[in-house]
């Protein structure tokens, strides 16, 4: 008898808690950058170091918190993660010294992965079941896209609303002061989102049994032994630096189409769209295609796109033909970003193991949160503001497409060509 799959109301409290946990230590310094900056008295380096601490923590956490979810019932450790994070945020709204800040970025290191993305990962596996795997992983990306602007949206709202004079004249007390509120109603939120996915995100009478009562040694080597597992490590790093690099479209935008801020925010926002967009239409023809020809095909959009911009035929003068760049490696990166996971399925990584096997590909696969930002950094300071630097970045980009590329074809000839079970 085919076990029942969870229910949408999961789905969506997985995609609700899946970019809610990240909001407090990614998004809103990211929306909020300049505000950020000013109210912890920051310069931009000092910022940069409390994202490497959380970078540190992480790659320690992908390989002891994998297999945490294979131990325990992913809801439960989704949501003491999600209140632990929001903890983070009401100490963020004290706005504590750089000392202080470095280690909530580790507590949130922890947190948002340790205690979180393993559990996700093998959340949304359960999901998706035999059959629908490509869904439940575009969804989730799409739908974390997706959740990710509405948060950003509400967070400008509550900070344009809570300010006493224009966003233009406001002096720095008074944007601390609204800035707070942001971050109480973003912090309570997740406490709530946490609530929801404790009690609701249950998947039946299977729950126990994608939980495993302890992880040995042999299980771990079980999962070293699966050569899905070591593909999916160059495939996810390799996928994972064009995620990163596609942070400076919008630099392009201003330094080499020439464009003002306002219009260079404009390809920033609509960047922030594609990836809900491609990630759900994705979602909804994988399973109809082979999700692991459709993973290849994402490589090939990132290196074509990264060659357009590598070779230095886009100008000011061909706005049209970087608008149409813009849009394949957009659609090529966030394919590659909502498949990667979903294809484990097919490389016959055991569900019950899911947790020890995300693990140890992230460990891997998750690196560029090191060395991506600093090496596209000195590409561009070494040339700043022209266009070489620009082109050596996404020469970078068609480099890791490339080997990321071959990875995923490999892959597919090794799994993509079983009959699909109905």
């Amino acid at each position: 008898m085919k076990a029942k799959k969870p229910s949408w109301f999961y789905l969506v409290l997985l995609i609700l808690s899946g970019e809610a946990i990240f909001i407090l230590p990614f998004v809103l310094p990211r929306v909020f950058r300049p505000t950020v900056l000013d109210v912890l008295e920051l310069d931009n380096v000092e910022l940069g170091l409390c994202f490497s601490v959380y970078g540190l923590v992480a790659m320690v956490s992908y390989v002891f918190g994998g297999p945490l979810a294979d131990k325990y019932q992913p809801r439960k450790l989704i949501a003491v993660a999600l209140w632990m994070t929001a903890l983070g945020g009401f100490l963020f709204a004290q706005y504590p010294a750089l000392w202080v800040l470095q280690i909530l970025y580790g507590w949130w290191g922890f947190t948002t992965i340790f205690l979180f993305w393993a559990p996700m990962i093998k959340a949304t596996r359960i999901w998706g079941g035999t059959d629908s795997q490509g869904k439940a992983f575009g969804f989730l990306d799409g739908g974390r896209g997706l959740t990710g602007a509405l948060f950003s949206l509400l967070g400008v709202l509550i900070f344009s609303f809570f300010l006493t004079t224009s966003a233009d004249v406001a002096d720095l007390p008074d944007r601390k002061a609204a800035f707070t509120y942001v971050l109480y109603t973003v912090s309570i939120i997740i406490i709530l989102v946490g609530i929801l996915v404790w009690f609701f995100m249950k998947t039946g009478d299977g729950e126990k049994e994608v939980i495993l009562e302890r992880i040995s040694w042999k299980d771990v080597k079980q999962v070293l032994k699966l050569p899905s597992v070591w593909l999916l490590m160059i495939i996810i790093l390799c996928g994972y630096v064009g995620y990163k690099i596609t942070d400076i479209i919008s630099q392009y935008a201003e330094e080499v189409m020439l464009y003002n801020q306002v219009e260079a925010a404009k390809v920033g926002t609509l960047l922030q769209f594609l990836r809900p967009a491609t990630g759900i239409l994705f979602g909804l023809i994988a399973d109809r295609l082979r999700i692991t020809w459709l993973l290849f095909v994402g490589f090939v959009f990132a290196l074509i796109g990264g060659l357009l911009f590598a070779s230095g035929v886009i100008a000011p003068t061909t706005i049209t033909l970087f608008f149409i760049s813009v849009l394949i490696i957009a659609v090529g990166v966030y394919a590659i970003r909502a498949l990667y996971f979903g294809v484990m399925q097919a490389g016959k990584i055991p569900l019950t193991l899911t947790g020890t096997a995300v693990g140890v590909i992230s460990l891997i696969g998750y690196t560029p949160d090191v060395f991506a930002g600093p090496a596209y950094g000195m590409l561009l300071d070494a040339h700043p503001g022209e266009e070489l630097g620009h082109q050596n970045v996404f020469w970078m980009l068609s480099i890791f497409a490339f080997v990321g590329g071959v990875a995923a074809f490999i892959y597919h000839r090794k799994y993509g060509k079983e009959p699909k079970k109905n």
